[in-house]
Parts: structure tokens; sequence; C-alpha cells
């Protein structure tokens, strides 16, 4: 067998200074200052026109409201081509009809995320929203109607051991 040396052997390696720094000296302790983003504003009013952003389960449209003739546009398609359903015209529209501004406002939206019946409901919200930037004066109304209160209800997320969120597996007695 053979003999090795003291020269040959491995030294085990150095701690860094500042892992054994706390041991020796106290390290002063600066207080940890968390920096908060600044709030996103969705909405903007200007002199013609007003924008807000309206939410509904996974779905998030963007409204901007103008003077005009009662156009409504969904992603560059006119509403009746974007939304066929009466049903989800009508909530579409049920912001404008409350505070009889359907026929002198044109609206514009930009609409992704969700099916169809949530984005007719993200639509419904930001419209709501943006009348109330337009003018104050629609608050009462559209608050007593319950247009402007987003809808909390979201899917509930899938949990690991079940096929859905609450939903089990399958168990057999025998």
């Amino acid at each position: 067998m053979r003999k090795t040396s003291e020269k040959s052997k491995v030294k085990p390696a150095k701690k860094p200074a500042s892992h054994t720094a706390h041991k020796t000296a106290p390290a002063e302790h600066k207080p940890v200052v968390h920096k908060v983003a600044a709030p996103v504003k969705t909405v903007v009013k200007s002199q013609d026109t007003s924008r807000a952003v309206g939410r509904r389960k996974r779905a998030s449209a963007r409204v901007r409201i103008q003077v005009g003739t009662g156009k409504i546009t969904v992603n560059g398609k006119e509403m009746a081509q974007y939304f066929p359903y009466f049903v989800w015209q009508e909530i579409i529209i049920s912001p404008l009809k409350a505070v009889a501004k359907d026929k002198s406002l044109d609206v514009s939206v930009k609409v992704s995320g969700g099916g169809k019946r949530g984005q007719a409901e993200s639509i419904r919200h930001g419209i709501a929203r943006a009348l109330v930037i337009w003018n104050e004066d629609f608050k009462k109304s559209l608050r007593s109607i319950g247009l402007l209160t987003r809808d909390p209800r979201i899917k509930e997320r899938k949990k690991f051991g079940l096929k859905k969120a609450r939903r089990a597996p399958q168990w057999s007695k025998r």
C-alpha cells in the first residue's frame, strides 16, 4: 500500500468570511424595505372619451366610450357579429339602457380571455365603470342595479390527488 505524505493531503475548504462574520462581530441589521409597485390606473377621462376596464372570471375588457350614434364594436367587429346571441347583446347594452344613452354613445371594446358569456359580462362591467367616469350622476342608478359590482367568482384551482378542484377519484369498497 502506498503511503501518503502530509503535503499531499487535501485541506478542507475555508468558509467564506461572510459566513463566519455573524459569529465574530455583531452585524448591523438594516430594516428591509419592500418596494410596492404603484397602482395601475385603469380609468382615463379626456374631454370626449372615457375609458375603463371590466372583468369577469378570466375575461378582461378594455372599454372606451365617446359621443356618437350608438355603435358598439368588439375587437374590431360589430357587436352582433362578435356576439351572435341576443342574450349576450342585451347583457352588453344593459348599462347604456339604464342611463338612456344607448343611442348617443359609441362604444369600442378590446376583450380577451374567458368564454363568450364571461366576455359579455366583463364588457358590461367596463361600460358601467366608463359611464360613471363620464358622468358621476350615473353612479347611483348603476349601483342600485348592481352593474358596478365586480363578480368575484372565479374557477377554483385543481388540487393534487383529486380529479378536479374537489372531485375525488372514484372509491371502491372491494
